[in-house]
């Protein structure tokens, strides 16, 4: 098993989030996929070997195969291709990176839920509500809803973000913006919930985000239906009222809930075991999603 890389290092203005290093190439961006991981909002101190590659090698298929309805950010993903001023730092690129356009980010999170699960669940069994929506009586965790639902949620720059109302998004981002990207995140998610199926994938859930372009056009940035943006779960073992099987993070969440820890910083340190396990799960989404084995 490789190294986990926790932290890209290249000479320029870089933001870092829970996961991604992103650095400033003036009007273009590159997005770094480490191989940090977090829960419940907290990084944990060691990593996943390969994670940051096998989320954007999951991310660039979805992009191939929604490119032709849902523009997105994407400009190159070779380091070749790239700007004279990254190449240098191949070895920390290839493989998990993105070129891509600057655009201005819709400071909402976009989330289809297509199963009751995480905190819908949790709101639905204090209110028959998930954001605001009702839902029909008498569901059990994690049944299938009776169609998927448009779910937002604000980005918030520390801690957890906020589950809102359509009307909340509305008064924070305007009424048309807000109807146009409901309708494109529940297309883009009945399309891949579709095709996943296909291959023995239920995507219980996901998020999208959105940015703008100066001229207005939106497109699809940052990740895409991966792991960490969504819950994958094997179809042959779905069985409703109970926590699913997984193919994300919630196997690292199940390892820590039984750990004294409060969910503040610091995290403990993952075991040997589990972070293979997290591994071999996130490179198992992968192949049974893409039909394709990954080379790392």
């Amino acid at each position: 098993m490789n190294t986990a890389l926790l932290q890209s290092e290249l000479p320029l203005p870089v933001r870092r989030g829970k996961v991604r290093d992103v650095y400033d190439l003036g009007d273009q961006l590159l997005i770094v996929a480490t191989d940090r991981i977090s829960a419940y909002d907290v990084v944990m101190p060691n990593g996943i070997p390969d994670k940051g590659k096998i989320l954007t090698a999951l991310s660039l298929f979805w992009f191939a195969k929604f490119g032709g309805h849902y523009e997105n950010h994407l400009l190159a993903t070779e380091v070749a291709d790239y700007p004279a001023s990254v190449k240098p730092y191949a070895s920390q690129l290839a493989g998990r990176s993105m070129l891509v356009r600057k655009a201005k980010v819709v400071p909402i999170e976009c989330v289809a839920r297509g199963y009751l699960a995480g905190s819908g669940w949790k709101e639905y069994q204090k209110s028959q509500t998930v954001c605001g929506i009702k839902l029909p009586p008498g569901l059990c965790q994690c049944d299938k809803l009776p169609q998927p639902v448009f779910t937002p949620a604000t980005k918030e720059e520390t801690g957890h973000d906020i589950n809102i109302d359509f009307d909340e998004m509305v008064t924070r981002v305007g009424a048309d913006l807000s109807q146009e990207l409901r309708r494109r995140t529940l297309g883009l998610y009945t399309q891949a919930a579709d095709y996943a199926a296909g291959r023995g994938v239920i995507i219980a859930d996901t998020k999208f985000e959105f940015g703008q372009l100066p001229d207005g056009r939106i497109i699809l940035i940052d990740e895409v239906l991966t792991p960490d943006s969504s819950r994958f779960w094997p179809a042959d073992k779905y069985q409703p009222g109970r926590d699913q099987e997984s193919f994300d993070k919630q196997f690292v969440r199940n390892y820590l809930e039984a750990q004294p820890w409060d969910k503040t910083p610091p995290a403990p340190t993952l075991p040997p075991d589990v972070v293979a396990g997290t591994r071999q799960r996130y490179l198992e989404a992968y192949e049974r999603l893409t039909g394709k084995k990954l080379s790392l």
